[in-house]
């Protein structure tokens, strides 16, 4: 058995923390490196005049992922944080006070889904016990296997499954249902994955699974909550963190990553891992190092970039819950503008939420705090003008859509975009979600966790295995870890 390992890790967010602590308990010397003042990476907090938002993961979902993460280090989410399960889970808007209520149990959603299609509750029960079926398949084994070889995917549960991995979630729904607006309810979740439902394969329906049989959580100041605790088990098992740390080369000699430069200091180590923006990594390293050309980023699916705002309100907001969707225009032509005909959409779909309904911390009192969420191509052109124009946009489609005035309420606002992403983290064209799941961008097919070029170089998140999301996240985390032990402890 070879030594324990001092290991430098780049970046802060879930990833780069799963890996961290599942590093550290397996007794090597872990150093984290944020380059900036606070760690979370995307998962970051804003706090400001008395308003408290997640600036990015607002969603709870899969929370028997999160389970298992503390569980390999003898814990429990209840440790750290309590979780409350929304009730509704959201609301879709598609017209003047005129939505949707999903429920957070499904007995009340195929009730709902009877009430608007004829049949459809039956239907949904059906979906929902194969999305179930496939959810079993995915989570508890395919996703926890590192992306090394085709083979993975190949058991005996998955050949059952095959024609799933050649079809489509848009097609499958399309064929099941004919209400357009249950139809889009149930293409909804797969957009976390990062592609069009008709991009995206039908195995993926666990995604509706992880919706309506799970349900959606929030712990109860933020999902900063799970950072703050993935950071105290971090710190208690001896990991030690560096902020406003910008790392500025890997490091190779004789094909093997010896060192980074952090802010023009040389700090050497064992072995690197990146749980940064892989595209970003790469370019820490001299060209010769890099496994990916810049043709092959480019030929990539990337899951959309976002325009965010965060803002305070001096009031309660009315006719709303902790998440809303509004899908009061067309759903597809928003889908065409971010993928096939990259522009600023005509007229957004967007998301908002408002934690303060559940957590009184997230706003003053009798006040209220809001997140809204405008999906983008990546890569597009961002200014503060065109952010200004949309702001308002989304806001008049809210106040006409729920029946109120709250413009002359709003006393902070702050917009988070394409070029933040970039600036703030390194983020590829400014995506917001990593790269999509895409049939030829799943699994092995992926990025690698371990570079094909340079020896004790491995990677981290939402780029390579299992994909976008936080659970996925968690997940690759602790792949990379296990690629790791099997190096250097096997």
């Amino acid at each position: 058995m070879e030594k324990k390992k001092k290991v430098t890790i780049i970046g802060s967010g879930f990833s780069a923390l799963s890996a961290s602590c599942y590093l550290a308990k397996s007794g090597h010397e872990v150093e984290v490196f944020e380059k900036n003042a606070t760690i979370g990476g995307r998962a970051r907090q804003l706090k400001k005049d008395g308003f408290t938002f997640d600036m990015g993961p607002s969603w709870y979902w899969m929370p028997d992922v999160f389970d298992r993460f503390f569980a390999d280090f003898g814990k429990k989410t209840t440790d750290y944080y309590e979780l409350i399960k929304l009730s509704p889970a959201y609301r879709v808007y598609f017209g003047v006070n005129e939505f949707i209520t999903i429920a957070d149990n499904l007995a009340e959603i195929e009730a709902t889904f009877e009430s608007i299609e004829k049949g459809s509750g039956a239907i949904l029960n059906k979906f929902i016990r194969e999305a179930k079926s496939n959810y079993d398949i995915a989570i508890k084994d395919l996703v926890y296997r590192p992306g090394v070889s085709p083979l993975e995917l190949v058991t005996i549960e998955t050949t059952k499954k095959i024609g799933q991995f050649f079809s489509n979630i848009s097609r499958d729904v399309h064929k099941k249902f004919k209400n357009e607006r249950l139809i889009q309810i149930l293409e909804f979740p797969v957009l976390f994955l990062g592609a069009k439902p008709s991009d995206t394969p039908s195995f993926y329906s666990f995604m509706n699974y992880a919706d309506f049989g799970m349900g959606t959580w929030h712990p109860k100041t933020g999902m900063f909550d799970v950072v703050r605790a993935m950071e105290s088990l971090a710190t208690e098992l001896g990991v030690t963190f560096h902020t406003n740390s910008n790392i500025e080369k890997i490091i190779v000699e004789n094909k093997i990553a010896t060192a980074i430069v952090v802010n023009g200091v040389t700090i050497t180590s064992d072995l690197v891992l990146s749980g940064a923006d892989y595209h970003h990594t790469e370019t820490l390293l001299d060209k010769e190092y890099r496994a990916y050309s810049e043709k092959y980023w480019e030929s990539r699916v990337f899951a959309p970039s976002s325009l965010l705002f965060y803002v305070g309100f001096d009031k309660k907001i009315e006719n709303i819950s902790h998440h809303a969707l509004f899908f009061d225009v067309d759903f597809y032509q928003h889908a065409k503008d971010i993928y096939d005909e990259p522009q600023w959409p005509k007229e957004p779909l967007f998301y908002a939420n408002f934690p303060s309904l559940t957590d009184k911390t997230a706003a003053p009192e009798g006040m209220e705090s809001g997140f809204f969420l405008v999906p983008l191509a990546p890569g597009i052109n961002d200014t503060e003008e065109l952010r200004e124009q949309y702001f308002d946009k989304i806001i008049d489609r809210f106040e006409l859509l729920t029946q109120q005035n709250i413009k002359k309420s709003i006393i902070f606002k702050k917009s988070f975009c394409k070029n933040d992403f970039v600036t703030e983290y390194n983020s590829y064209k400014g995506n917001a979600y990593g790269m999509a799941n895409t049939l030829l961008q799943t699994a092995f097919l992926r990025p690698k966790l371990k570079s094909k070029k340079v020896g004790n170089l491995y990677f981290a998140g939402q780029l390579t295995v299992p994909g976008p999301g936080v659970p996925p996240a968690l997940i690759s985390g602790k792949l990379v870890s296990d690629l790791i032990n099997k190096q250097f402890l096997d």
